[in-house]
């Protein structure tokens, strides 16, 4: 299957491995730049006048501009939030943030001396149609049924805490300057995500997967780090070779979880099926649908029925026709 993912692997001389899921992301998380866009005119007219009204227009774009990054940054929060089965609501309510900033900067840029209300209408009615465009932040964790918070709490502060392995690998590599290599420590990055989101999806399979997020991540952390130390000063091709081994075999014990992890979801579903046969069967409702038709109808063998008239027509076994 093609993607950025595989075309990099690709590139790097690393085999293609089954896509994983594409990044989750909002329909509306163009539309801001639109906003910033339409809120230049503050920006190239605030050269043209006095010291006041240049501040002022400045004043007025950097916090549309503002609000609006804000805003885009809550409709990437809200998309991973939906694309979640279980998550944890935004802690920072950004789409509301940003809205009040693009209303104030919208405000500001349009007051008047002596007309400050008349700025005020203006801000809110530009906070009322952000609320409209772009909606409430959520507001509520996402929870499933039969899942204990108390589990849920340990595998989200699990994986923040694997998270920060992840920044200082990140952290680490970019100073050797090597572009590819950090393209490949972002195609690492990606599978561990992907073990993240089978771990939020199934908490009790944290117990399976705890090796992975602790031990294993900081062991490759510690190994990018020191390779990244002597990467940078030796410029060593073999000791290149050996890290890029060594993550494509850290990267297919992360996918083997992940299968794992899945595979238990079949699992339990498989349980829930074959309970509820048995419960039919007790209740004498197996096979219901089976004998819905009739068993004495006899089955269409001949070929003279050619209209729905002439199969009505048909006797039935048994039954005596007008001739008989």
């Amino acid at each position: 299957m093609f993607s950025l993912d595989n075309l990099l692997r690709n590139n790097l001389g690393v085999p293609a491995r089954p896509a994983l899921p594409p990044t989750p992301r909002h329909p509306h998380e163009g539309r801001p730049k639109w906003i910033t866009l339409a809120a230049t005119p503050f920006l190239l007219g605030a050269f043209f006048q006095g010291a006041t009204a240049m501040v002022t227009d400045l004043a007025a774009f950097g916090l549309v501009a503002s609000g609006m990054w804000m805003t885009r940054e809550g409709l990437v929060a809200q998309a991973a939030f939906e694309a979640r089965r279980i998550a944890k609501r935004p802690a920072i309510p950004r789409k509301l943030f940003g809205g009040v900033l693009g209303a104030v900067g919208l405000g500001l840029g349009a007051a008047e001396p002596g007309a400050l209300a008349d700025a005020g209408l203006i801000g809110a009615a530009g906070l009322a149609l952000h609320q409209l465009s772009f909606g409430l932040d959520p507001w509520r964790d996402k929870n499933r049924d039969g899942v204990d918070s108390f589990q849920q709490g340990r595998a989200q502060r699990m994986i923040e805490e694997a998270e920060g392995h992840l920044e200082q690998m990140r952290d680490a590599i970019a100073r050797t300057g090597d572009r590819r290599l950090e393209a490949r420590v972002g195609v690492f990055e990606a599978t561990v995500r992907h073990l993240f989101d089978r771990v939020r999806d199934n908490p009790a399979g944290l117990a399976s997967a705890r090796r992975y997020l602790g031990v294993y991540l900081m062991g490759a952390r510690d190994a990018t780090i020191r390779f990244a130390d002597l990467y940078s000063v030796t410029d060593d091709g073999a000791a290149r070779t050996a890290y890029e081994s060594f993550l494509d075999d850290l990267e297919k014990d992360f996918i083997a979880r992940s299968d794992r992890l899945l595979d238990g979801d079949r699992d339990a579903l498989d349980i829930e099926m074959s309970v509820l046969r048995e419960r039919l069967a007790r209740e004498g409702l197996a096979g219901a649908a089976t004998r819905v038709a009739p068993a004495d109808r006899p089955a269409l063998q001949s070929h003279e029925a050619q209209t729905l008239d002439d199969l009505l027509k048909m006797p039935f076994p048994g039954q005596k026709t007008p001739r008989d």
